[in-house]
């Protein structure tokens, strides 16, 4: 199916020139294609980039402000839970209100955010205002995925959307290392006040280059109760995943918040049969590809994200690596991810989505199967060769599901298709943290005491051994105060190996859901409304 595109423009009271037959750049900075690319991508590295950079500087905000440790967790979680809940709708809001409208509002609300962060005196103004950076940067990136959409024709959609990816991948894996250097050698608050330049060259280029793209059909009115359905169930099950590790999968509030999500799920499922002009419309899922490409981004998410959880718990409890040294050592998985997703982009332009995405998930599974035998004194060859592959693996991945999700969805709903696409990835993120998490701690529960016993330490008291426990699940060996030399390496040793066991263990758990996701990827196929873009309207 596809659809006309009426144009408007913004901020100019010329009309927008023809898109060539060819597919060529338009004339002009105004809708131009590239430009339009460079514009999104800088508002769209702000978003990535905070995903990230923001853990490094987390102790140092601890320290100055003097934060508890759940003080602090709400920093992340905060923006997180804001994000995750609000992309689909923000998706709809570009859908209904144009999307360079609201890629503009969410530039400038996630820049004056950033800044308000950065002048906070108080642990709860730097958690009220990293919401408001989660709610802005969801206006933002759907918008961004729509102007894409809507700007490139459908033979060069492939390849705007893998260096559209290459920039998340490259802000995601780059956040380490630029926090790392800015909390060293400036202070925590420059870590938010990078944004205002950055949102300020975003908004600029924004007004001089985005062109407004309203779809014929786009909806014209809200779906009011489907968006506060959604937003609960969707609040009920991230906010369960947050909190399991600390409630327990077994505890009757995680599975009291589990059960709200999925009633409501259900209710909001049934109210989008009744309503008129529905926040998503379930025939979109009728589309196999688009519901195997929501499927992909979420097994994707689970396996890299939560894997990745570690391997920083590894490169810098287990390897005593510095912040930037870890960040420096995750670079072969960064350049991949910058090499590949363009090279993806082409490659799924010339064979279409299904080969590459499961080539992509085979390749993460071989680079899991290959973390799971990563121990304490691996070296940095070996740990490079398996970070490249899954960066490798990934770079299809990012691209295609994506390319699958928004070009098998009619041109009106591209906003809520690039709202899923991200809403998917967060919470498969989310669930391969919450999940791996959870297999970590069982692995490393299990093992601790046997482990300890057998080097000939000290027993333990219960409460001493679950003290210990939490340490060893992030690679700290709780080696206390004034312990023998002798004594503390022998602890040092058996934390280690037990954390390496469990990481082991997780990582052959994405292995294998890596492997459930390259047969996800044969259901998926090329976008089928991919030509309702830029193709039949404005470049």
């Amino acid at each position: 199916m596809t659809s006309q595109t009426t144009i408007e423009t913004t901020g100019s009271g010329d009309k927008a020139p023809a898109a060539p037959s060819d597919g060529s750049p338009a004339s002009g900075l105004r809708g131009h294609p590239w430009f339009t690319l460079i514009t999104v991508a800088v508002g769209v590295m702000m978003v990535a980039l905070d995903g990230t950079i923001v853990a490094i500087a987390n102790p140092a905000i601890q320290k100055d402000l003097k934060a508890s440790f759940a003080d602090v967790q709400w920093i992340t979680n905060g923006y997180f839970l804001a994000l995750a809940v609000s992309l689909i709708t923000a998706g709809k809001l570009g859908d209904r209100f144009g999307h360079r409208q609201t890629f503009l509002i969410g530039v400038t609300g996630f820049a004056a955010a950033s800044g308000a962060i950065g002048l906070s005196s108080s642990i709860a103004a730097v958690v009220t205002f990293r919401v408001l950076q989660g709610l802005f940067g969801a206006l933002l990136m759907p918008a961004a995925l729509g102007l894409l959409r809507a700007t490139f024709p459908a033979e060069k959609l492939n390849m705007a959307i893998g260096i559209w990816g290459m920039v998340i991948g490259a802000s995601t894996a780059g956040g380490p290392i630029l926090g790392g250097v800015l909390v060293e050698h400036v202070n925590w608050q420059s870590v938010f006040f990078i944004n205002v330049p950055v949102g300020a060259i975003a908004l600029l280029l924004g007004l001089l280059i985005l062109l407004d793209h309203r779809a014929e059909n786009a909806p014209r009115s809200f779906d009011v109760l489907g968006i506060a359905l959604l937003s609960g169930a969707m609040f009920c099950l991230v906010w369960a995943l947050i909190k399991a590790p600390a409630w327990g999968w077994g505890d009757g509030k995680t599975w009291a918040f589990l059960a709200a999500s999925i009633l409501g799920f259900a209710l909001f499922s049934f109210w989008e049969t009744k309503v008129k002009e529905p926040l998503i419309p379930l025939g979109l899922f009728r589309s196999v590809p688009l519901s195997a490409g929501v499927v992909l981004m979420v097994l994707m998410a689970i396996a890299f994200m939560g894997g990745l959880f570690f391997v920083t718990f590894y490169l810098q409890n287990v390897h005593g690596m510095k912040p930037i040294d870890a960040g420096l050592h995750l670079l072969p998985l960064t350049g991949m991810m910058i090499v590949g997703s363009p090279l993806a982009g082409a490659m799924i332009t010339r064979l279409g989505p299904r080969i590459p995405l499961a080539g992509g998930m085979a390749s993460v599974a071989i680079a899991m199967f290959g973390m799971s035998t990563l121990d304490t004194d691996t070296g940095s060859a070996v740990m490079s060769l398996w970070f490249a592959l899954l960066g490798l693996g990934l770079a299809p991945v990012m691209v295609g599901a994506t390319e699958v999700i928004v070009g098998n969805a009619p041109m009106e709903l591209s906003g809520v298709a690039g709202g899923l696409q991200q809403a998917a990835m967060q919470i498969g993120g989310s669930l391969g943290t919450a999940v791996l998490g959870a297999v970590m701690a069982s692995k490393v529960d299990g093992d601790l005491a046997g482990n300890w016993k057998a080097a000939g330490l000290p027993a333990l008291t219960p409460a001493q051994l679950d003290q210990a426990s939490e340490a060893v699940q992030v690679g700290v060996a709780p080696v206390a105060k004034g312990t023998p030399e002798a004594i503390a390496a022998k602890i040092t040793d058996v934390a280690h190996d037990t954390f390496v066991s469990g990481m082991s263990l997780a990582s052959l758990v994405a292995c294998g859901v890596a492997v459930v996701a390259v047969l996800v990827a044969l259901l998926t196929k090329r976008g089928a409304n991919a030509e309702a873009g830029a193709g039949v309207g404005h470049i």
